[in-house]
């Protein structure tokens, strides 16, 4: 597997590999988060390809703390031939060629797969509540 950066010509081999592996949520529009994603120094966007064939990504980034992981996604047939692995290996060289000390991520509830692959990489179940709030602009004064 080819490990590089995402271009624009991407979007559609990414949106379907999001698609294929279940990651894709209807509040995540990949056609905002992505833009949103490439318009900031402290992310970058990976992809996986074989044969010029993108089969994985994975999103990492950082808001000068900490690091975060996002969007890993290997396609169904090339999963566990240690695709994902090598991507969660490169986020991570990302984030300490930026002096990055830590690492976090997010996993929903019923993804006890994906918790297992992350925990054979050495990652641990941090004591943490996670809260969030949708900002709706109509409802925020900005003034």
């Amino acid at each position: 597997m080819l490990i590089r950066a995402y271009v624009p010509s991407d979007f559609v081999a990414v949106t379907a590999l999001w698609d294929a592996t279940g990651i894709s949520i209807h509040y995540n529009d990949p056609s905002k988060d992505i833009p949103r994603m490439l318009a900031t120094h402290n992310c970058q966007l990976y992809v996986g390809t074989l044969d010029d064939r993108v089969m994985a990504s994975i999103m990492v980034g950082h808001e000068g703390h900490r690091g975060w992981l996002y969007k890993l996604a290997v396609m169904p047939e090339f999963q566990g031939k240690g695709y994902g692995r090598d991507l969660v290996r490169q986020a991570e060289r990302w984030l300490v060629a930026r002096g990055m000390p830590k690492v976090n991520l997010m996993i929903r509830d019923t993804n006890v797969k994906v918790r297992q692959f992350y925990e054979r990489l050495g990652y641990t179940v941090a004591a943490r509540t996670v809260m969030e709030r949708w900002l709706k602009p109509d409802e925020i004064d900005i003034s």
